[in-house]
């Protein structure tokens, strides 16, 4: 039996975000209820309009800074499970905690709003962890799955501390360290002895890497987009700034993808089946290279109505290229069952999002 199913109403935090938006559509799709958070009343406008076709079954509530204790005490009252995706995901980072802070204690804050609520119906929470939370960089070939930890971007960060030049750390690292120590914080409250034996729900993670696809959330220009879905553009829609990066980079650089939604449709299953329960997920499209996704724009018949040019590269120059990081996504393919567009309908729809914006 699914551990819920439509109508039962699902908390989506940071629904306003590129990822969520798309999760709150696939749940509406499918017959739940969903209730979205917004950092405010005005970014949460957006969303109203945005899914005003499915009436009552949609609401959103504001949550100012997921930081903040208590922040999500009143959000999750009555619903059935909780997709928890709000995490920051950006390089400008100064100091590492403006990353590691929010995710951490965003995450571990929703757990604890949940575990708060003596009348909780939640069943199932599915945290939107990152495959950058599995993956290290090393020269030799790896193939990752469930049971690596990337420990590598919490020993970079300790050794800037140690050196006392943290916030000169890569931003990368960052990055990684925010997500990995926001999920490792996860599995570590739910099996913490005192509140398991408090704790009604069970918990379930997808490790996603990088991800592309069209945009639904609110955004006005090509310079408005989230960092993944501007890396895209940027790469492979832009001709100026992709042929400034250079034919090797172009070539070389690139190792797992997700359509974003894909990655929808995965926080849906893991919320439904009961397997999912107590599992953390590697969730992935497969390899990629710039050059794969410059390939297969400008293969489309008719070419899109841009206003770039599309680079060229070096054709086919990503399929012999090298692959460092390899994800196994046997347990996800096992447990969900899901299913991945390929690079080819990803590239299609989301130059002609662009198209369809103008751009």
């Amino acid at each position: 039996m699914p551990v819920v199913q439509p109508p039962c109403k699902v908390l989506v935090s940071g629904a306003t975000g590129y990822i969520a938006t798309w999760v709150v559509q696939n749940l509406l799709e499918r017959g739940y209820s969903v209730r979205g958070t917004a950092r405010s009343v005005a970014k949460g406008e957006y969303l109203k309009k945005v899914f005003a076709p499915y009436g009552d079954k949609f609401e959103v509530v504001v949550v100012e800074d997921i930081s903040q204790g208590g922040a999500f005490d009143e959000a999750v009252k009555d619903v059935d499970a909780i997709e928890h995706t709000a995490s920051p995901f950006h390089m400008n980072a100064v100091d590492p905690d403006e990353l590691i802070k929010p995710a951490v204690n965003g995450t571990v804050g929703m757990l604890k709003s949940i575990l708060k609520d003596e009348s909780t119906k939640v069943k199932r929470v599915v945290v939107t962890s990152s495959g950058v939370a599995v993956h290290r960089e090393e020269p030799t070939q790896l193939t990752f799955t469930e049971a690596d930890w990337n420990t590598q971007c919490l020993e970079v960060l300790k050794k800037f501390e140690d050196e006392g030049r943290k916030n000169e750390a890569p931003n990368l690292m960052k990055y990684r360290a925010s997500k990995t120590l926001a999920e490792r914080s996860a599995w570590e409250f739910v099996n913490d002895p005192e509140n398991k034996l408090r704790i009604k729900w069970d918990l379930a993670v997808l490790n996603p890497p990088l991800v592309f696809g069209p945009a639904i959330h609110e955004i006005t220009t090509p310079s408005s987009l989230n960092t993944s879905a501007a890396m895209f553009y940027n790469h492979v829609a832009d001709g100026t700034k992709a042929n400034a990066a250079g034919n090797d980079f172009l070539a070389n650089t690139g190792t797992c993808w997700i359509d974003v939604r894909d990655l929808a449709e995965a926080h849906a299953l893991a919320l439904e089946k009961e397997a999912a329960g107590g599992e953390r997920f590697i969730v992935s499209g497969g390899l990629w290279k710039w050059q794969d996704f410059i390939d297969a724009a400008n293969d489309l018949n008719p070419p899109p109505k841009l206003s770039t040019t599309l680079p060229v590269g070096i054709r086919g120059a990503g399929k012999i290229a090298k692959h460092l990081s390899i994800y196994n996504t046997a347990k996800a393919d096992r447990i969900l069952g899901l299913k991945y567009r390929s690079i080819a309908e990803t590239t299609k729809d989301t130059l002609g999002d662009y198209e369809a914006r103008g751009w």
